[in-house]
């Protein structure tokens, strides 16, 4: 049986996660899981699989969720050193999916073990993308990518023979408002905002998907992940949401995954490899589909493209201060404090008020994150909706 750790329980992709592994029982132990605050969703899940430890990252909740286990054979905890010890429980795979800067450092311990870490939050490899690659070829943990397009990526790269790639295309659906004019996205709401065309997906990475900053940010991470110039790394609107990315090849061969728009696909992917699980989602079916389109994105009507492009040429503490920013900004836009287009523009100011040296280590990281989000959260204070 593969023993396995999910960090993040409790969110959209720790519950798919927890879907595969629930229908195949006796292929999977589950060692830990964990959330922020959710105990009644958490002592389910731990109970259902008959978790070992289960943990809540908000200290507050650890005597409710003492009371829900109690006597089901499962250990509670709470905290970070309670967090830190289910990521480092020595699980053969772990799911990364704290949301979040708070994710960093159970991540980080679970790659010193040397098993198999599967990335699904950004910030890893956006803030600290060269911390934690440092980390994982010390410990010879292998890192497997559970967005979608990552995931389509590394399912079609010849990791054994890169210089065969001439380039990687991202695909993005492009949104709620790929075919919006700037002035019409002034009047955005949340509630449209939030409406992801395709996918069924947490408010704030919709947002980010209707900035388009989610692409950006992924941007970032595929230059991580695989090696290959970020000049060579192209990004397409493809509405349907059915190729999720391609690879490109000197002999002009182009492969690509293609699948339906369900986080259960990669991560049953991750979860398997190197060999193949099933799942429930339907075949694909392309006589139905019709039609796949494809169109440049504006990086002009939507800035955030831009701004992760610079940031990641820029390198050093750039691509950590434009997460932080857009964290921020993000937040005030869910909370109505600011517009829609308002997120990019503070994200930019933040890059251009702050640039700190390169941070060697998590703990730099986090202090650059900390810094970003101040002066961003003094942005959001001059805005007035």
């Amino acid at each position: 049986m593969k023993s396995v750790t999910i960090l993040g329980a409790t969110g959209s992709v720790g519950t798919s996660t927890l879907d595969l592994v629930e229908r195949e029982p006796d292929r999977f132990r589950v060692v830990a899981l964990t959330a922020n605050c959710d105990v009644a969703r958490l002592a389910a899940a731990a109970i259902r699989t008959r978790a070992e430890f289960a943990v809540v990252a908000d200290e507050q909740c650890l005597p409710e969720l003492q009371a829900a286990l109690a006597g089901t054979g499962v250990r509670a905890g709470g905290g970070p050193d309670a967090i830190a010890e289910a990521a480092a429980s020595g699980a053969d795979w772990t799911m990364g999916a704290i949301v979040g800067c708070a994710g960093l450092k159970p991540v980080l311990s679970a790659i010193e073990q040397g098993g198999t870490v599967v990335i699904a939050n950004k910030e890893p490899l956006v803030s600290a993308g060269d911390v934690i690659l440092r980390a994982a070829a010390r410990s010879g943990a292998t890192l497997l990518p559970a967005d979608s397009e990552h995931n389509a990526i590394f399912q079609c790269f010849d990791a054994a023979r890169p210089e065969g790639v001439r380039r990687i295309i991202l695909t993005c659906s492009g949104g709620p408002f790929r075919d919006w004019t700037t002035d019409q996205m002034r009047g955005v709401t949340l509630e449209q905002a939030v409406k992801h065309p395709n996918w069924s997906m947490g408010a704030k990475i919709s947002v980010d998907s209707a900035t388009m900053m989610n692409k950006g940010l992924e941007l970032i991470e595929a230059a991580r992940l695989f090696p290959i110039a970020p000049d060579r790394i192209e990004i397409v609107i493809h509405a349907q949401s059915v190729i999720h990315s391609l690879v490109d090849y000197v002999d002009g061969s182009v492969l690509a995954q293609l699948g339906p728009p369900d986080m259960r696909t990669p991560i049953a992917h991750t979860l398997a490899w190197p060999d193949r699980m099933a799942t429930p989602m339907a075949p694909l079916d392309l006589v139905g589909i019709g039609r796949l389109d494809f169109a440049a994105p504006d990086p002009v009507r939507f800035p955030a493209l831009r701004l992760a492009r610079e940031a990641l040429d820029a390198g050093g503490a750039r691509p950590a201060i434009l997460n932080a920013a857009n964290e921020v900004a993000v937040e005030a836009f869910l909370n109505r404090r600011i517009r829609f287009l308002e997120i990019a523009a503070i994200v930019e100011d933040t890059l251009i008020r702050y640039d700190p040296a390169a941070p060697d280590s998590v703990d730099a990281v986090l202090a650059i994150d900390a810094e970003a989000r101040r002066l961003a959260s003094e942005r959001v204070k001059d805005c007035v909706v």
